[in-house]
């Protein structure tokens, strides 16, 4: 009897698995993994390695940060692994010498070639911030918040060469909230992710759940976000606007200049009926703080950073600003 091919092999009863991620999103999903013991559906989970991105400067310093992927997996002494491509054939190689019978991707922040989707007997699945097909791309939290969905969600998605357009096996829902920010939808998304997975990765491993293709219907895709994206246009209406200041929460941030000087809107409340004087973008005082003045409505202006100060609140600013009720956002 001829050997049986190495792609060709049975259901492990011990599956190993290899993680891809990097921001904090995806820590909740390395966790449900870190148990090397443990038994979910009757199939027992190894965790044999991390992938996560190098180290990047940050803070004032620009000292080298660590992922927080990164952070956990030192702290649990897993096997780590930073490459800067996964392009060339030492990275190639790593990651078949772990053997892995599925990779596990969530938020990594480097796109998988054909040579790497076929590495794993079961493929790649990855944990997607979004209901697909709607919000393909690299920010899907930020696009649902700026279009103002209602409903958004995690989809677990086996991964193909495009983008986010492989076949799906499960996905859940969650409701936008009103005061959402893209911090506080991605903190309950990605608790909601780890979970899904760990239920879906059971069924799939034992060719229960059959991934199905993404509808060809109602596809949008969510771009890259840039630092730019973040500058508010006070013509636009307020509801618009808070929308952006809720999605750029915590990056890049919504900002506009007061006085020549960046003054970043950390926090607001869009009033969408108030009427009153003054082009759109001129600082109009409340009983209880001050607004910007829209194309429609106001922005009421509820937590503020002036360059080169901390945050504060509105009534500690204008304690501060007082000139500032009645100028003109956005002018140099």
């Amino acid at each position: 009897m001829l050997p049986m091919p190495s792609r060709v092999r049975m259901l492990p009863t011990m599956a190993r698995i290899v993680f891809m991620g990097t921001p904090a999103f995806a820590v909740p999903t390395l966790k449900v993994l870190l148990n090397a013991h443990q038994v979910v559906g009757g199939e027992r989970l190894q965790l044999v390695g991390v992938v996560t991105q190098p180290d990047r400067r940050s803070g004032r310093g620009r000292r080298p940060t660590a992922s927080p992927v990164k952070q956990v997996a030192l702290a649990h002494n897993l096997p780590l692994f930073q490459p800067q491509t996964l392009r060339t054939s030492e990275a190639v190689d790593k990651l078949a010498s772990w053997e892995p019978d599925v990779i596990v991707v969530a938020a990594f922040g480097q796109i998988l070639r054909q040579n790497i989707l076929d590495l794993p007997v079961h493929g790649c699945l990855n944990v997607h911030a979004s209901l697909l097909p709607r919000w393909r791309g690299a920010a899907p939290m930020a696009a649902a918040i700026l279009e103002g969905d209602e409903v958004t969600g995690v989809t677990i998605m086996k991964m193909d060469v495009g983008l986010d357009t492989g076949p799906t096996l499960t996905h859940r829902e969650e409701p936008i909230q009103p005061d959402d920010t893209r911090a506080t939808l991605a903190e309950r998304l990605s608790q909601i992710g780890a979970e899904l997975l760990l239920e879906t990765l059971p069924a799939y491993l034992a060719g229960d759940l059959v991934p199905q293709p993404q509808p060809e219907e109602g596809v949008t895709y969510a771009q890259q976000l840039r630092k730019e994206d973040g500058l508010l246009d006070w013509s636009r209406p307020a509801v618009a606007l808070n929308r952006q200041v809720r999605a750029f929460t915590p990056w890049p941030g919504a900002f506009t200049t007061l006085h020549g000087k960046q003054l970043k809107i950390l926090k607001a409340t869009p009033l969408p009926n108030w009427r009153g004087d003054g082009p759109p973008g001129t600082i109009v005082p409340l009983a209880d703080g001050c607004a910007v003045a829209t194309s429609e409505g106001a922005l009421r202006l509820e937590e503020v950073q002036l360059a080169g100060k901390r945050p504060m609140d509105i009534q500690a600013f204008l304690c501060g600003q007082r000139e500032c009720v009645g100028a003109c956002l956005g002018e140099q």
